[in-house]
C-alpha cells in the first residue's frame, strides 16, 4: 500500500496555510475591478456591486456624521470628480476587511494609484495599520513629508490638520 492517497489532502492543507488569513490573492478579498458609484468621504468609496472600500494607508479629514474638518470636503470632492462612474482596479494587502466590514484596498484608475495621489496632493495623511502596508510605510511617509514640507493641500490651507 502506498501513501499517495495522503498526498492530496496534505497538499491542500499546505496550500491553505500558505494562503493564510491575508489577501495576497485579490479575488479572495473582493473584486479586482468595479465601477465607483458613490464617494462616502475622502478615503471611502462604494462600488456598483455594493461593497464599501476603505483606501489603505490614508486618512482624510472627516466629513461624515456632521463633521466639517478642514480640507475634508476638498478630499471628498477630489475623489468624487476623479472616481465617480469610473472603473477602478483594486489591490488588497494582508487583511481584507476592517472592523466595519469595509474592504481594504489600494484603488487605481488608469494605472495611477489614488491612495498615493491623495497623500501627494495633500488631501490625506498616512494611516498605517499593520500588517497592511508594512512594505509600503516608508513610501507613504515620504510622500506625506514632501507634501507637508511644501505646504501642499491641507498642509498649506489648514491651521489644524485633524488627521495628523
Amino acid at each position: 500500500m502506498t501513501h499517495a492517497h495522503l498526498a492530496l489532502p496534505s497538499l491542500l492543507f499546505v496550500t491553505m496555510i500558505a494562503a493564510g488569513p491575508g489577501c495576497s490573492d485579490d479575488d479572495r478579498c473582493g473584486p479586482s475591478s468595479d465601477t465607483v458609484v458613490r464617494v462616502i468621504d475622502g478615503d471611502t468609496i462604494e462600488l456598483s456591486g455594493g461593497e464599501t472600500v476603505r483606501l489603505l494607508m490614508i486618512d482624510t479629514p472627516e466629513t461624515t456624521g456632521g463633521a466639517t474638518d478642514c480640507y475634508g470636503q476638498e478630499a471628498k470632492q477630489y475623489l468624487t470628480t476623479t472616481l465617480i462612474t469610473q472603473e477602478v482596479d483594486l489591490a488588497y494587502d494582508v487583511v481584507c476587511e476592517d472592523q466595519y466590514g469595509r474592504l481594504l484596498a489600494y484603488v487605481s484608475l488608469n494605472g495611477r494609484e489614488l491612495n498615493t495621489v491623495m497623500v501627494e496632493r495633500g488631501y490625506a495623511c498616512v494611516l498605517h495599520i499593520p500588517p497592511n502596508g508594512d512594505d509600503r510605510e516608508e513610501e507613504f511617509e515620504t510622500l506625506e513629508y514632501v507634501a507637508r514640507t511644501n505646504g501642499v493641500g491641507m498642509w498649506g490651507a489648514c491651521q489644524e490638520v485633524t488627521c495628523d
